[in-house]
């Protein structure tokens, strides 16, 4: 029973803390956008590989990484500055598509599996996110990593990532086809707004948290 509460509440942190629009699920659904499902499997399968080694080291150096602010200060830093930076290339790759390929389209094509994988690592914002929720179930006792039971509650994560991202890729590509303002829009306006304004809600957080 405890393994398979592990792995319930490992799916269940990881499918709601991946549904919200990040640059992982956008570019994801970009893959899906050009090249179709088995791609974007691939793709998720890159991502969830990185995500594993990260959930599984913060699980066990949480308390140490808490203690740590200097890596958090720039680990959270470098997260604000990468969200503006997200904003400029899709919204430069959107508006010269129809001229040029995107970046995406230039590599995706060798393997979306390497693709996942090196975004998944240019993801820093997961360490502070993971460490933090690692140590509150911990020391709630909502999980329990003696042993190989820890491993149930990584596989449970990653599974829940695999989850959400998909649910949320696929739910895009059915929005975006009933609705020819949210097709047109939404990679060249819509999502570079969104990385913007992440970018200034993580920007104020880091602020009053560090120098405030």
């Amino acid at each position: 029973m405890i393994k398979i509460k592990n792995i319930f509440i490992g799916f269940l942190v990881s499918f709601i803390g991946s549904i919200p629009l990040g640059y992982l699920n956008v570019v994801g659904y970009d893959v899906f956008k050009k090249f179709g499902l088995n791609e974007t499997v691939f793709y998720l399968l890159g991502v969830i590989s990185i995500e594993f080694f990260v959930i599984y080291f913060t699980l066990l150096f949480a308390n140490q990484l808490i203690a740590n602010q200097k890596l958090l200060k720039f680990i959270e830093g470098f997260s604000v500055v990468f969200m503006f930076v997200l904003a400029y290339i899709f919204y430069s790759s959107a508006s010269s598509e129809t001229i040029n390929p995107s970046v995406l389209e230039r590599y995706v094509n060798y393997s979306p599996f390497v693709v996942g994988l090196i975004l998944s690592c240019l993801n820093f914002i997961q360490v502070p996110f993971w460490t933090s929720w690692n140590l509150y179930l911990l020391n709630g006792n909502y999980i329990e990593i003696s042993k190989s039971r820890k491993y149930f509650y990584v596989f449970g994560t990653v599974i829940g990532t695999f989850s959400g991202m998909l649910v949320l890729i696929l739910s895009l590509d059915y929005v975006t086809h009933q609705n020819d303002f949210l097709a047109k829009y939404l990679m060249k306006v819509i999502i570079p707004l969104v990385f913007i304004i992440l970018g200034l809600v993580q920007g104020f957080k880091f602020y009053k948290k560090y120098y405030k």
